[in-house]
Formats: structure tokens, sequence, C-alpha cells
């Protein structure tokens, strides 16, 4: 920490948040529990206001411990403090997403240079269909957002990168995830709608069958979170800043202490100095 407090020394620094706004309007992951809140005291009987909620973790901007999909794995309270907050970069990759695009590490390194250990933020633009975005769409943004294949989950391993998080709802694709395997199969039918859009954009059941296969489900929590390597989901507020894009900078994610936390709420902010 203190080498951070010697880069910033004597230079203006502007601050940019990339977070979500969090309360009952807020989206929840299908199927989980959703934000919840009330006042149990209010000024004029008890002479305090104080509130209660009542939610998931997946929910608005939050970061993934390993916890969350393995059984020993490291909680919230367990992650060292420097991974929350150091060197790293923000990619602009609007040109190169759409529905359900699949980003590459090709895609990042020929934008911006990436170090070791560097906090890496992915602005792949579906920010604007969240629905506190300038276009929401709760389904395009759910269903339909770009997502990692092996080559991003390889690339992260060799670059030793303990956070990375990105501007949507999952890191995955939704081919790997309930949203296009199983969600609503046979009943509201989001999955085969999901599968039929893959399938026109990739060429086929079996150039889809190929790109995810049975054994790349939730890839980026299964094969990463062994590794340590975990992620910020739901990026937003000020991503879109054109002072950020493809820039080194500096980038703080600092949850709550939370003692045996499989995840937490958090507020992530870029600060990029003169």
């Amino acid at each position: 920490m203190d080498k951070l407090l010697e880069l910033f020394e004597g230079k203006k620094v502007e601050m940019y948040d990339l977070s979500q706004p969090l309360g009952i309007h807020t989206p929840f992951w299908p199927y989980y529990p959703p934000f919840e809140v009330k006042y149990f005291k209010r000024k004029p009987e008890h002479g305090v206001n104080a509130q209660y909620i009542q939610s998931s973790l997946h929910i608005g901007t939050h970061l993934d411990a390993p916890r969350h999909f393995l059984t020993g794995g490291k909680t919230i309270d367990q992650l060292p403090l420097e991974w929350m907050c150091g060197p790293g970069v923000v990619v602009d990759l609007r040109d190169e997403m759409d529905d359900l695009a699949i980003y590459t590490p090709e895609m990042i390194e020929k934008r911006v240079d990436v170090h070791e250990g560097d906090i890496l933020i992915l602005h792949t633009g579906f920010e604007k269909y969240a629905w506190c975005g300038s276009e929401p769409d709760e389904e395009r943004y759910i269903h339909r957002h770009p997502g990692a294949d092996r080559r991003m989950v390889d690339w992260l391993i060799k670059k030793k990168i303990h956070i990375w998080g990105m501007d949507c709802v999952s890191t995955d694709h939704p081919m790997n995830l309930p949203i296009g395997r199983f969600l609503g199969k046979g009943t509201f039918g989001q999955c085969e709608r999901v599968r039929a859009l893959c399938e026109k954009k990739f060429g086929g059941k079996e150039a889809v069958d190929k790109l995810f296969p049975p054994e790349d489900y939730q890839l980026t929590h299964n094969k990463l979170f062994p590794y340590d390597c975990i992620h910020l989901e739901n990026l937003g507020g000020q991503i879109a800043a054109p002072e950020i894009q493809n820039k080194r900078l500096v980038i703080s994610c600092f949850p709550w202490l939370f003692e045996g936390g499989e995840s937490a709420w958090c507020r992530v902010v870029a600060f990029l100095s003169e």
C-alpha cells in the first residue's frame, strides 16, 4: 500500500466509480432471492432510523470468493488486502462485443499492456442494458451477455491475475450457465432461445457443442477459483468514461471484512493520476 501512496504523491488523482447501485430495483440472479429492505425503527417512534436487509450476495456489484465454488476455498475475510488495490487496466472491448460474443486474450492484448498480477476490468458495453443503464433491458443483460471460453481461462492463470471483472451479470458465457443449459427449459424457454441464437451466431449445433462442451459448465468459476483467480460481476457506473478506456491505472475493490463469506457486495473505484 505504501508503494501506491508513493505513486500518487504530489499528483492530481481522479476517481471513477465502477459500481452499480444496489437496492430493491436491482435484478437478482435467476431463481435467487431478491434484495429486500425495510425499516424496523423510525425516528418518530424510536428516536432513530434503522433498516434491515435480506438478500443473496450475488446481486449488484459483488466479488466472488473461492468459497463460492470450493468447499475449502478462501472466504472474503481471508483474501489478502494487497489483492484489493493495485495496478490494473480497463479494457474497452465494445467494438467487438455484441449479443453472446466471446472475448479473448488477443482482443485484450492488442488494446492494452496487461502485467502479471494486474486487476483486470473488461468493458463490453453491456452495462448500458443493466436496470440502471442508459438502455435498460434485463433479459438482454442477463440472457445474452458476452463471456469467456477456455482461452481466457488459460491466459488469466498464466498472467497470475487474482481479480478481474466485467460489466455483465457473469464472467461465464450464457451457454456455460444455467441460462443456456437448463434455465426455464420446457417452461419459459429461455435456454432454448439462447441456444438457438448461439447456433445461428456460431454456425450450428456442432459448433456450439464444441465451443461449450459439458465439462465447461460455469467454466470461469470451476477452473479459476482453485487458482484463487476470482472475479467482480455487475460493474457499471463510470466504466464508460473515455478517460479510463484502455489505460493503465490503479483499481480498488473493497468488500466488507465478511467472516466466512463466499461473496460480498463491494464498491469498485479506478484511480487515474496525472
